[in-house]
């Protein structure tokens, strides 16, 4: 093991460029305007709690791990972001999902300082999103529990892999010698191969919640979702 892990910390690329530094102020100031001051306080005075969200990233962080390396720069994997921010909402989702982005960064990208912009591109521009989209779900129609699972979970999942493809193709054409044909033909024609599977993860797992553990879930009430 020790080995191992002396192996991967030497495939490392430590080295930082002025792009990656801009992209980690970046992220820290996104994480300072939407900082849940009320949630992360509530956090700090449960312990049940930190245990929960402990187990979460650790989860999200084992999702992240079965990904499949196409070539340099794009990398397949599931997101289960919008569970997440179903759980504790998207801001707190933000902040719990850094330390996916950190390990993701170190030892899938090997480039520790790609953390800044993966992060913008990989959660905190996709659970904007999300909840934007769930917010217009919640506002324009009606509030039913089959309208929270099939919208705000199965079809919000596929979008989290939408914006988050589209945003780092975005990213890599812009930032590297890969054309918009090459990132077309190898990366975004998995949009679909990936986002039914990620709907489905994302979906099932909030219907079990929604069944099983509704109280683990931010903001549902039965009487808002099961009304006569």
């Amino acid at each position: 093991m020790k080995d191992f892990l002396i192996q991967r910390v030497s495939q490392v690329d430590w080295s930082y460029s002025p792009e990656q530094s801009v992209s980690i102020v970046g992220l820290i100031f996104w994480l300072w305007l939407i900082w849940p001051r009320d949630e992360f306080n509530a956090l700090i005075r449960d312990k049940q709690k930190q245990t929960q969200v402990l187990i979460a990233a650790i989860a999200l962080n084992s999702l992240w791990l079965i990904n499949a390396s196409l070539v340099q720069g794009i990398h397949v994997h599931f997101l289960g972001l919008v569970v997440l921010m179903l759980m504790y909402g998207w801001r707190m989702a933000t902040v719990i999902a850094i330390l996916p982005v950190l390990f993701f960064s170190t030892f899938i990208l090997k480039q520790p300082f790609e953390f800044g912009i993966y992060g913008l591109l990989a959660i905190a521009l996709p659970l904007f999103l999300c909840f934007s989209v769930y917010s217009q779900v919640f506002k324009y129609l009606p509030h039913h529990f089959l309208v929270y699972i099939f919208c705000c979970a199965f079809i919000n999942a596929f979008l989290s892999i939408v914006f988050h493809i589209l945003s780092w193709s975005t990213w890599l054409w812009v930032s590297t010698d890969y054309d918009w044909a090459f990132l077309s033909d190898n990366y975004l024609l998995l949009i679909p191969l990936l986002g039914f599977p990620e709907a489905l993860l994302n979906g099932m797992a909030v219907t079990l919640l929604v069944v099983y553990r509704p109280q683990w879930l931010y903001d549902f009430s039965d009487k808002t979702y099961f009304k006569d």
